[in-house]
């Protein structure tokens, strides 16, 4: 019995040496919060946090507060930071081995690195000066760390210096991040288009029949179903599809939405913005405030900025506030290349040109290093997808234009009208800008570059080798799609304008439009707006997209049918608590489940036709659910998929099936709440490779409201990433919350700061609140 007690109390021993060891690491790596700082700065610049960390930072310049915002960004953020140039430039392998091997030959042919290069090369002196000085920040900030941040122990790492180009990479990252499909839509969209009649093809890609609520008013006519039968493709049953999984809406989107000073009490107009990214830990976003003079001025400007930046990416600057939601415009093609028969040359209006040839070397943590050979064409990239014939993707992200740090002069802007005039040479992935000015105006105007085309179809691969599809370069300035005529206005990644500007623009995947719509219905019942009421819309959880699913749903659970299946508590449930994504209902839950059950039986032939081509019907640009409701309608018998012989079979199926799942993943209906369905799995990237202790690092499993076509969005990982409610001018009325918290650090006060309140949907200040932490960087010597 001794012998067992000595074993035991030495394996506590050394359970708590190892704690402690642990422990005492992760307080060396700790950032240094108070005191002074010997640095390369060439004056004094204070960095000052309120008790969640929110920093602001007085600098007696710009190039000042780009330098002690890149050593906070440093100090807190390095390795988030580390990860996303490193995701752009296909550098992963260095840091986690093997296993991102096949990332970086992916991210590999987009040649970013090099672009970044080339992108420093452009800019002005000024820019340069003031991108080395948040460079240098950046480094001073990670070499003041007694050790370095603990994520680089864990893999056996050393960290290595950030690069100038290094912060071009972060945008270019983001490029990945909004513009991901890159190429696979087109390449569905063809294999639809080529396997279908046309007039097929046009109903099941259309827009929706009823969730359009563009700025300028304008619809599209949605497309009747066709007279002649359903394509026997789409009939007939096949293998099982692998993905059937429907693409349901653009998951990479967000909201935002502003009120002109004639709907407020203080006259200046409102501008809100929550920006829908995936979440982890810590946050994508970095809370600050940048103050500095120049010219004698004081400037301030406040709001979120992305480590590897050195702007505030939204925010207020006092007179103009700005946030953006991702465009999802079309700003890429696919071009089906002609190759001679040795598949060394292809064709072009010059004839047949050699294909050229790069060569990479991927760096991979222990394993020798591996080369790969990229092939190229003059129009961009070679591509494949599975068995597919070989494209060219030509897209905005390879050329000059892509990149710059233009929207730093958003800072010093002092209208609407002088904001949107920046819009267009502001280097970034085409977003919706919305801004709101101190005198009550708001504009909104797309950011970004945007190619101008001549193509017989945007939406299909195209062959370019006679000359008569290609880009013509890109829009001029005064060009550029914008609205200012109106006291509301709302963007949500749905189509926002109509005409010559819709046909510039394309379709990149569209959301559906429903949450656009449910926010301007929000908008347009307020008579008086104030932040508060901007704020609640961006929690709007109602489900005002389903209604008609769960009337149809109702209409399904007829008498007969709820006895024979004992259906009585499922159909309360439904009548009882489907309105509202609320963690407690699970009548949302099973209307939601029967409406995707239902998607996926009738489309399942259509899954599996695309993945034969190794196309997915996620990929697809448009939603399936307009011609599903239409088909609905109608119920003609030819437009059933085997098995069913009839609707009505077909939508019980819908019902018993998503019912069995549910059942089977809960235990009962009962445990099916929608809180349980869509618990928080904000998570820290390296927790997983953690023993034990790797849970510590993640925000914890918490039932959320929200969905998908609702304003409050919000998925286990994907969601609101950040709710700003600003008035330019009012800023101490203002809302500015985030997930998680400021720092990247578990030690750190602010690690979880933020996450209970943007939890709980509290509204954080959107200033910093009292100074409680101050740190000096002062010159050497």
């Amino acid at each position: 019995m001794n012998w067992w007690k000595w074993t035991l109390s030495a394996l506590a021993l050394l359970l708590a040496l190892f704690a402690a060891l642990i422990y005492g690491a992760l307080r060396l790596s700790l950032p240094v919060y108070d005191g002074e700082q010997k640095t390369s700065i060439d004056n004094t610049a204070r960095l000052e946090r309120d008790a969640l960390g929110y920093l602001s930072i007085h600098a007696a310049n710009r190039t000042d507060a780009a330098f002690a915002l890149g050593f906070a960004h440093a100090q807190e953020r390095f390795f988030q930071m580390d990860i996303l140039r490193r995701n752009a430039a296909g550098e992963l392998s260095a840091l986690f081995g093997e296993r991102a091997l096949n990332t970086d030959k992916a991210q590999r042919q987009h040649r970013f690195r090099f672009r970044a290069e080339r992108a420093l090369a452009q800019l002005s002196a000024n820019e340069q000066q003031r991108l080395n000085a948040y460079t240098n920040g950046v480094n001073e900030g990670l070499a003041s760390l007694s050790l370095p941040p603990f994520e680089y122990s864990l893999l056996g790492q050393t960290p290595e210096p950030w690069r100038t180009a290094d912060s071009f990479l972060v945008i270019y990252s983001m490029y990945l991040d909004l513009q991901s499909k890159l190429g696979r839509d087109d390449y569905a969209m063809t294999v639809l288009k080529q396997a279908l009649p046309s007039d097929w093809y046009q109903f099941l890609q259309q827009h929706s029949d009823i969730w359009q609520a563009a700025l300028d008013g304008s619809v599209v006519a949605p497309t009747a179903m066709p007279e002649s039968e359903y394509p026997a493709a789409l009939r007939q049953q096949r293998n099982v599809c692998r993905q059937c999984t429907l693409m349901d809406s653009a998951d990479i989107g967000s909201n935002n939405f502003a009120v002109a000073g004639n709907l407020t009490s203080h006259g200046s107009a409102i501008l809100a913005d929550d920006m829908h990214l995936g979440i982890r830990v810590p946050s994508t976003w970095y809370k600050a405030q940048l103050n500095w003079r120049e010219n004698g001025n004081l400037h301030t400007v406040t709001g979120l900025t992305l480590p590897g930046t050195p702007a505030i990416v939204a925010g207020s600057n006092g007179k103009v506030a700005w946030g953006f939601t991702n465009s999802t415009g079309d700003w890429h093609d696919l071009i089906a290349l002609k190759l001679s028969d040795d598949n060394k040359r292809y064709l072009t209006t010059d004839g047949w040109q050699p294909l050229t040839y790069q060569y990479e070397t991927i760096k991979i943590a222990g394993q020798p290093d591996q080369t790969l050979e990229l092939t190229e064409t003059q129009w961009g990239p070679v591509v494949k997808f599975g068995n597919s014939p070989v494209f060219a993707l030509r897209w905005v992200a390879h050329d000059d234009i892509a990149v710059n740090f233009n929207l730093l002069q958003l800072e010093k802007t002092n209208t609407v009208a002088e904001a949107l005039k920046l819009a267009p040479s502001v280097g970034v992935p085409v977003q919706n800008l919305l801004v709101a000015d101190h005198l009550g105006q708001i504009g909104w105007s797309l950011i970004g570059p945007i190619p101008v085309r001549q193509l017989t179809d945007f939406d299909t691969a195209q062959d370019w080798s006679s000359g008569t599809e290609r880009w013509l370069g890109y829009q001029e300035a005064d060009l550029q799609p914008q609205y200012t005529d109106a006291d509301r206005l709302w963007t949500a990644n749905a189509r926002m304008i109509g005409g010559e500007a819709y046909t510039l623009m394309g379709n990149g995947g569209y959301d559906l439009g429903a949450r656009g719509w449910q926010i301007k219905q929000g908008l347009d019942e307020l008579q008086q707006a104030d932040e508060h009421a901007l704020h609640q819309i961006q929690l709007d959880n109602r489900a005002l997209m389903l209604q008609r699913w769960q009337q149809l749903l109702l209409q399904v659970l007829d008498p007969a049918a709820v006895t024979q299946h004992q259906l009585q508590a499922y159909r309360q449930h439904v009548v009882n608590s489907s309105t509202h994504a609320s963690t407690d209902a699970v009548g949302y839950t099973l209307v939601r489940a029967f409406r995707q059950q239902l998607l996926e039986l009738q489309f399942a032939s259509l899954s599996a036709l695309l993945e034969q081509h190794d196309a997915r019907s996620q990929d697809l640009k448009f939603s399936l659910e307009p011609p599903m409701w239409q088909l609905l309608q109608q119920q003609r018998s030819d437009t059933l998929p085997a098995p069913y012989s009839s609707w009505s079979e077909l939508m019980l199926a819908a019902v018993l099936q998503s019912k069995a799942e549910l059942e089977h993943q809960y235990g009962n209906l009962e445990h099916s709440q929608w809180g349980q369905v869509n618990p928080a799995k904000i998570n820290h990237p390296l927790a997983s490779a953690i023993p034990l202790l790797g849970d510590w690092l993640n925000m914890p499993a918490t039932p959320m409201n929200g969905d998908r076509h609702m304003p409050r969005v919000q998925l286990p990982g994907f969601g609101q990433s950040e709710r700003m409610v600003v008035a330019p001018g009012q800023e101490q009325q203002g809302i500015l919350t985030i997930p998680a918290g400021q720092s990247g650090h578990p030690l750190s006060p602010f690690y979880r700061a933020d996450h209970q309140y943007w939890l709980n949907e509290v509204a954080l200040p959107f200033l910093p609140g009292e100074k409680k932490y101050q740190l000096l960087l002062t010159p050497q010597g």
